[in-house]
């Protein structure tokens, strides 16, 4: 079956690589797995006959549905657009926590991560790990540290609500078709007990502001805010680059204690 372009679609079939995620999700059975894209389930085969597992795919394509359904018999399909996915109807209490797994389409990759992210902070140990390939760029966003340019929103709402590894990288000729860019492949591991000292949505116009006009110094970039630089540890003339994890979360919780009701 042809990929599609609307779809993103570059479903991967180089054996060994599969072999080394298979090895890299490492399942136990009993598990309950959620598969994002499976499309004609390369990835799927090798989790299911690496464990039985309770296993749930969403995938968008309906002509691949049929395909899979009769492929793997067992597991749950949902046929829909995963950003439109209600989560909590999907990822049921767990004891053990769902582990999440996907060949994710470049082009949702950014959105999808915080939205899954983010469900893992409104319920926690809901999600016990994720395991993504996705574009090597966006990975190198979301493991990023302060002071280089990889360093943005993305890398700072991913980093306070978990852990980011990066497990080995992938070229393009291991997909069909093979994309322009390289690949990797990512674990993500949402923290426990997580206590924002302000509201998410102050959080994230913080960083918004920040890294919108990440040339600007801070005294410029979130001038709006009215800031009180002698009350936090950021300094006015550092730029979002310089700043870390700590001071984000210490200018968001003073913007949100001082803004104006």
């Amino acid at each position: 079956m042809r990929a599609r372009k609307r779809f993103g679609q570059h479903f991967l079939s180089d054996e060994g690589v599969l072999q080394q995620l298979t090895q890299a999700i490492a399942l136990t059975p009993g598990q309950q797995v959620l598969e994002i894209g499976p499309g004609m389930g390369a990835l799927t085969a090798y989790l299911i006959a690496a464990a039985e597992t309770d296993y749930t795919a969403i995938e968008i394509d309906r002509d691949l549905v049929p395909l899979l359904q009769q492929r793997f018999p067992s597991i749950r399909i949902i046929n829909s657009d995963v950003l439109e996915v209600v989560l909590e109807t999907v990822l049921t209490d767990s004891e053990q926590g769902w582990r999440v797994v996907g060949n994710l389409p470049y082009n949702i990759s950014s959105p999808l991560i915080l939205k899954y992210v983010l469900h893992s902070y409104s319920a926690p140990g809901r999600i016990r790990d994720m395991h993504f390939m996705l574009q090597k760029e966006m990975a190198d966003r979301m493991r990023a540290q302060p002071g280089t340019k990889a360093w943005g929103r993305l890398s700072v709402m991913v980093q306070v609500f978990a852990e980011v590894e990066g497990l080995f990288d992938v070229l393009p000729s291991s997909f069909t078709p093979p994309p322009q860019v390289d690949s990797a492949v990512v674990r993500i591991v949402p923290r426990r007990d997580v206590a924002l000292p302000a509201q998410l949505q102050t959080l994230d116009r913080v960083l918004r502001l920040a890294f919108s006009a990440r040339r600007k110094r801070l005294s410029n970039a979130l001038k709006t805010l009215n800031i009180d630089w002698s009350a936090v540890q950021a300094e006015p003339q550092w730029r979002a680059d310089d700043v870390g994890l700590s001071e984000f979360l210490q200018i968001a919780q003073w913007a949100e204690q001082h803004s104006q009701r």
